[in-house]
């Protein structure tokens, strides 16, 4: 069966200005440039050649079959618009047949020389006794003896200039880092040690504040290190300098950033373009340590980077020096290589956390999301069958009435809340989520039958569009409002204004502040969101609703993001046949970067 290509009017646009600019232009180039140009649109950073050499294709109606791949890569290398690694022309085509445009091929090779120079790096010399006091204070031991992947990560995390640490949710990925920069600044013993904290939404970065604060109190270290660990989170966007109506950033290799660590939480959201920026911003002697889970949803934008960091799951032992490392500081036994044996050039870079300390072993929604991880989706359905929170999804006409509870029941108490500090904490108990923005089952019609369910039992009037208890999600970043992207907001009636309705937001304190709608950025009504837009998100209660035909959209990675948006009940409403075909399907987006980490290529 051939394959099937819609191209944009940018596809189409930019392979007709590669054409005129070619100074040979056989058959084949049109058709594999507007290709090129489709595969960034859909989130990868390169075409694959061998993906459609030698078979029948379809663009845009028309069917053609192209040459094999040799033939093709000699086709294409005669143009003059195409060149090898390193040139300077329009397109690049590597030696394995993955047709990039420049600037995609540019970002990738940035971010992996940067990061195989960073893991490569060895920093200061470490302190060893001092380490070692400090991982046993601050990791005081796990049970049954079990290993402590927290207590490696840190140690990892000060051996080296690049370090990944991946877990789920539950995992204490962000407990982890608190010490590991306490680790860092007990290492500098008084030194000033200039630390940034990123991440890529304004809301992931208002959680990491809030946990940095909660968890620094509790932390047993001296206080004069206490009070030097950073409380401040920004988004990467803002930590670069944001340059109005410009691509470019005010820090990048002509402007370095003045930090000697850089932290980013939930890096699987980051896109290779932003992540590649960041690096090249980076000096030659600073740490970069990202944090996420390698299983979530990868960027909306191209690339899949913190999955190709993670060499896409691997499980490689560690090398023989740093296992030995590990039990003489930490006292703690991992796999190893044998010695002198090559180990990937990442490989004691990465550190995948393995318990849950939100869901125990026998948790409903742990267990359920290690399958789902596993490609099982009739084991998962039987698992939120046997937990009574499987339901097979309601026709389109019926879905009103068979949602009107659940609505009532999640949502009920916030709109009653007495105050807009107590509304904010109670809407975070229940959120539908949702596959889809479009469609009776996406967030566009559910956003509207909520509301007509709210109207009909008097919890809200939504005649107007600004009404009491009406949630919105702010869609752009707005730096002066100091809104952003994913921060989500409830209308409630000012009572120092007569009761005028301002928009309340948690503030950076644990408080509350509130913005004239006049003055919101581009937002949206938040009752259901996507499942991409949840990440970075908890909640106590969540219903994923899922659409009733199949999806490119559905995906492995979907369902686990979503299920795992919960801290304690879920619910799935969909169709088995839809259900399983997307934990069948893995995102596969297609790049280098894997190969150039993992393979040293």
């Amino acid at each position: 069966m051939p394959l099937s290509f819609e191209l944009t009017a940018i596809d189409r646009h930019f392979a007709a200005f590669i054409r005129r600019e070619a100074v040979v232009a056989p058959p084949s180039l049109l058709p594999v440039v507007s290709l090129a140009s489709n595969a960034v649109g859909k989130g990868n950073i390169c075409l694959n050649l061998a993906d459609i050499a030698d078979r029948d294709i379809v663009i845009d109606g028309a069917q053609l079959r192209l040459p094999e791949v040799g033939h093709l890569k000699s086709e294409l290398a005669r143009t003059g618009v195409v060149g090898p690694p390193g040139s300077f022309r329009p397109l690049v085509l590597d030696d394995d047949g993955r047709l990039y445009l420049y600037r995609y091929w540019q970002y990738e090779w940035t971010l992996a020389r940067t990061i195989l120079a960073q893991a490569g790096r060895a920093p200061d010399e470490v302190d060893e006794a001092l380490l070692s006091e400090g991982v046993a204070r601050l990791f005081p031991g796990g049970a049954g003896g079990e290993t402590d992947w927290q207590k490696i990560a840190a140690v990892a995390a000060v051996r080296k200039g690049f370090c990944v640490i991946s877990g789920g949710p539950g995992t204490g990925k962000t407990s982890t880092v608190v010490k590991i920069i306490t680790l860092l600044l007990e290492q500098a013993n008084g030194g000033d040690l200039r630390i940034a904290l990123a991440a890529p939404t304004g809301k992931s970065a208002a959680r990491l504040t809030e946990s940095i604060r909660l968890m620094k109190e509790k932390l047993d270290c001296r206080a004069d290190v206490k009070i030097r660990i950073p409380e401040e989170v920004t988004t990467i966007h803002r930590l670069l300098g944001v340059r109005k109506d410009s691509v470019r950033f005010r820090h990048g290799e002509d402007n370095l950033l003045p930090h000697d660590v850089v932290i980013v939480d939930e890096a699987s959201m980051v896109a290779l373009p932003l992540m590649a920026k960041l690096a090249m911003a980076l000096t030659g002697d600073a740490r970069l340590i990202l944090l996420g889970d390698r299983d979530q949803l990868a960027s909306v934008e191209a690339g899949a980077v913190l999955g190709d960091i993670c060499g896409g799951g691997r499980q490689e032992p560690f090398s023989a020096g740093f296992a030995e490392y590990v039990a003489r500081v930490a006292g703690e036994k991992v796999a190893a290589v044998s010695s002198g044996a090559v180990t990937p050039p990442l490989a004691d870079s990465l550190v995948v956390l393995k318990k849950n300390y939100r869901f125990a072993a026998d948790s409903g929604i742990g267990a359920v999301a290690r399958v789902v991880n596993a490609g099982d989706g009739g084991g998962a359905i039987d698992l939120l069958t046997a937990g009574s929170c499987w339901h097979e999804s309601p026709p389109a006409d019926a879905l009103k009435r068979f949602l009107a509870a659940r609505v009532i029941d999640g949502y009920g108490a916030y709109l009653a809340a007495q105050s807009p500090v107590e509304a904010l904490r109670l809407f975070d108990n229940f959120r539908i989520l949702c596959a889809l923005r479009q469609g009776t089952y996406g967030v566009s019609g559910v956003n509207a039958l909520v509301e007509e369910i709210l109207a009909d039992n008097g919890l809200a009037d939504a005649r107007s569009r600004w009404y009491p208890g009406r949630p919105v999600m702010v869609t752009v970043n707005d730096y002066h409002l100091k809104l952003f992207n994913g921060d989500v907001g409830i209308v409630l009636p000012d009572p120092d204004t007569e009761g005028v309705l301002r928009v309340w937001f948690p503030d950076s304190e644990g408080g509350v502040r509130s913005v004239s709608p006049v003055r919101l950025p581009a937002h949206e009504t938040v009752y259901a969101m996507t499942v991409h837009k949840s990440q970075g998100s908890e909640f106590e209660r969540v219903l994923m609703l899922l659409p009733g035909h199949d999806s490119e959209t559905l995906t492995r990675e979907l369902i686990y993001t979503g299920l795992t948006r919960s801290k304690r009940d879920v619910e799935v409403w969909g169709s088995a046949e839809v259900f399983t075909a997307a934990v069948a399907r893995r995102i596969e987006r297609k790049s280098g970067l894997r190969d150039a980490l993992w393979l040293g290529c």
